[in-house]
């Protein structure tokens, strides 16, 4: 089996873990409860480039890892206690590693969790590998057709999902949503799905306008475009991860409007100002992962052929071009849109 190793920031190696049918021996037969995945694809993001570089927060990692939180796969054996009829689904699963026990995991609040951070691919062995092994409780089973390349953007897609779930956008409002990343595709497909009276997309990139006003989006606008008289929005969901997004977020919004945050700007980052937020009594709120409520809700969209996310993806690749695909995924460059790792090599 071949695995990714990310050892300290900026030191990766390929390693080969000895088992497998190429070895003419077995892998070890998951855990109690546990799941064996092989991996199909591995999504990377943002995030993944903090791994790589070293600027992730202290706490929210821990060398040496494996990297890969999102990612879709086949179960290909189960431990004691999982029921058989799971090997041969395909898969995708939550990446938080919740205790289960505590008062916020009992809420549904599983990201919350008060025994500690611990996530797959950051604290916890990832994708970046030939199989995955984890608790077969965080599995969410796809249907029998399912485009496992599209589904490795479901982790993202589980994180909008949260974000829409707590705007509670109703049908006719006027809703925005700041970034056109793969996240902010995503939220525009996923507010649109409300009949908004006006959706509004802003961005860095133009060249996203077509893609925003396919995936239901009704006005396009640039960063610069924006102005004063841009405003009166009841929902804004900001995917961007800037500070000056959030604000150009908060500025969109009607007295009393909903803007939900899901970027994480850089530490220090300058925020919103209070007294705006008090006098206009903006309700503010924040997704970092998503809850199996989210998940189940992405996974239910995507199974009814809701949820478009295969033009999403520009760049499939080995798992051999980590190198290669890390510097494509910051490369800046408007043609590079979500990028995959295939640890099994490409169809």
């Amino acid at each position: 089996m071949t695995a990714l190793i990310l050892d300290a920031p900026g030191a990766f190696r390929l390693v080969e873990t000895g088992t497998g049918a190429d070895t003419g021996t077995e892998q070890p037969a998951p855990g109690p409860g546990d799941a064996r995945v092989r991996v199909h694809a591995s999504g990377i993001c943002g995030s993944d480039r903090e791994l790589y570089q070293g600027n992730r927060p202290e706490g929210y990692v821990r060398y040496p890892v494996t990297p890969g939180h999102e990612w879709s796969g086949t179960v290909e054996a189960v431990g004691a206690g999982v029921p058989e009829a799971l090997v041969g689904r395909k898969v995708v699963g939550e990446g938080f590693r919740n205790c289960q026990v505590c008062d916020r995991c009992h809420a549904g609040d599983t990201t919350l969790c008060t025994a500690g951070y611990e996530e797959t691919g950051f604290t916890q062995p990832g994708a970046m590998a030939d199989t995955l092994t984890l608790p077969a409780r965080l599995l969410h089973p796809l249907s029998d057709d399912a485009d496992l390349g599209a589904a490795a953007l479901l982790e993202p897609a589980a994180c909008i999902a949260a974000a829409a779930l707590k705007a509670h956008a109703q049908p006719g409002e006027r809703v925005a949503v700041v970034g056109t990343g793969t996240l902010g595709m995503i939220a525009v497909q996923f507010l649109a799905a409300v009949s908004p009276a006006r959706l509004l997309v802003v961005g860095t990139r133009p060249d996203r306008e077509r893609l925003s006003l396919d995936f239901g989006a009704t006005d396009f606008r640039t960063r610069d475009q924006l102005s004063d008289q841009l405003s009166g929005y009841d929902v804004v969901i900001e995917t961007a991860g800037s500070a000056s997004a959030a604000r150009s977020s908060a500025s969109l919004l009607r007295r009393g409007g909903r803007l939900v945050l899901t970027g994480i700007p850089a530490a220090g980052a300058d925020g919103l100002d209070p007294t705006d937020l008090v006098i206009r009594q903006i309700e503010v709120q924040t997704v970092f992962g998503a809850p199996p409520a989210a998940w189940s809700h992405a996974v239910r969209v995507f199974d009814a052929g809701l949820l478009t996310l295969r033009p999403l993806i520009t760049h499939e690749l080995p798992l051999t071009d980590f190198a290669s695909a890390i510097e494509l995924v910051g490369s800046g460059d408007p043609a590079v849109g979500k990028v995959l790792l295939r640890p099994q090599g490409l169809d």
